[in-house]
């Protein structure tokens, strides 16, 4: 008798070649992408674009340059490491071993499935803390951004990974027990449960999670505050406060931003913004700020989640149930899913941790078409900020964030479509008078 043919056409091995193919299309493009912009940047390392030569010195344009080339260049190792603990993880039997070492360990049932989860993430930090050091202590530092200590740095660790623990382990295991209690439409149940903690941690964010990070004082100056407030109100939107955060304690970059919903809802400058922006130019960038919110940026970006989790659970719901989703990225599930009445524990977290692994190797791709709407969504909060307030002051308040944070003025143009949700500097700064202003 003739030996037994491997079945090509069969869903498991098909998953796997489509799974490893799309990867590899991926981590290509990411890596002609990256090169590209760093050859373009380095290219126009050597001179100002015209049209920013009086603003912007030459020293300041090569630090960008150089801080972008540099963030690329580990960029391109990060993705490349990222891909073989991705495919470690899944077709190499990673994530196998691990639900395998810990089954026997443990036993089936809800704490060993915790126990999976929760062992996954500590081993992913692990194996990511040494590109996060690089960043934080050699690539910012060389550039005078880093203004953390090992100390600061270490406290933060830990308070993250503790509110992770106290936070993310009885949520994962409330999902994990309406997918196994709910029925055949526990993704619909979870979808809720999801959303319902999006919610409800930007209610509690700022008052409970982000001053363990950071300090926040009320905005004490007077003037600021009162020109603030009037720009608010003439914008029709109520906040429950104005606060400066000490963003200097960790970093150089300048920021500002909403926090918060409802009535919850707060004004944050970061201390360095403050530091480097003229009142008329902080009120520039507050206006931009308050323009998403006048264009329901922001409500029409929670909906949009909304719909795309909706429809990722739905998936979820779908492909746990399929024993070549487990096996075709590299998992033994329990007999369970064939058999409900064979010896073995669930299968809900392997089904989680694989569609998290897979999910973002085939979205890669529609990249452009949200940066695109993001780019779209800026333009439209700079022009609302022009009707508020000064161009003018708009305009110097770009220039100075674009230097002070070593943002590159030459970017590849086909890198800003696929990557940038701001528009680089000459496409705002193009529909911004400027001409007669100086930084």
């Amino acid at each position: 008798m003739p030996a037994p043919t491997p079945d090509f056409f069969s869903p498991s091995l098909l998953l796997t070649l489509v799974f490893v193919a799309t990867l590899v299309l991926g981590l290509v493009l990411k890596f002609w992408l990256a090169t590209r912009q760093i050859r373009h940047v380095a290219q126009h390392r050597q001179q100002v674009p015209a049209r920013f030569a009086p603003h912007i010195a030459l020293t300041a344009h090569q630090k960008a340059a150089d801080y972008t080339i540099a963030k690329n260049r580990f960029g391109l190792l990060e993705m490349a490491l990222g891909a073989a603990v991705l495919l470690g993880w899944t077709v190499l039997g990673g994530l196998d071993w691990l639900n395998q070492l810990l089954l026997e360990a443990i036993g089936p049932g809800m704490p060993q499935q915790v126990a999976l989860l929760a062992s996954f993430a500590l081993i992913s930090g692990l194996i990511d803390l040494p590109s996060t050091l690089y960043q934080t202590f050699v690539l910012e530092q060389r550039f005078g951004f880093n203004q953390t200590t090992p100390r600061l740095w270490l406290a933060d660790l830990l308070k993250s990974t503790l509110l992770s623990a106290l936070i993310g382990l009885p949520l994962v295991a409330l999902i994990l027990w309406l997918m196994g209690s709910a029925g055949t439409l526990w993704w619909l149940w979870a979808w809720g449960l999801w959303m319902g903690f999006n919610v409800l941690l930007m209610v509690i964010y700022p008052t409970f999670i982000a001053p363990l990070f950071n300090q926040f004082k009320p905005l004490e100056d007077a003037a600021l505050k009162a020109r603030v407030t009037a720009l608010m109100q003439r914008c029709g939107f109520a906040a429950k406060g104005l606060f400066v955060m000490d963003g200097s304690r960790r970093s150089a970059h300048a920021n500002a931003y909403f926090t918060g919903f409802g009535a919850a809802k707060r004004v944050v400058f970061y201390d360095t913004l403050l530091n480097q922006l003229t009142p008329g130019e902080v009120e520039a960038v507050l206006a931009h700020e308050l323009g998403h919110f006048h264009h329901r940026h922001i409500l029409k970006r929670m909906v949009g989640l909304f719909a795309l989790s909706l429809a990722g659970f739905a998936l979820l719901g779908w492909l746990s149930t399929q024993a070549w989703f487990y096996t075709g990225l590299g998992v033994r599930p329990s007999l369970t899913l064939l058999l409900p009445d064979a010896p073995g524990g669930p299968n809900d977290a392997l089904a989680l941790l694989l569609f998290l692994l897979a999910v973002p190797v085939f979205t890669v791709f529609l990249t452009p078409l949200f940066t695109q709407l993001s780019r779209r969504d800026e333009f439209q909060a700079d022009a609302y900020a022009m009707a508020q307030t000064h161009s003018a002051d708009l305009a110097t308040a770009l220039l100075k964030l674009y230097q002070d944070n070593a943002s590159t003025l030459t970017p590849d143009p086909v890198y800003v479509k696929f990557y940038y949700s701001h528009p680089p500097a000459s496409e705002r700064l193009e529909r911004i008078p400027f001409s007669a202003t100086t930084p």
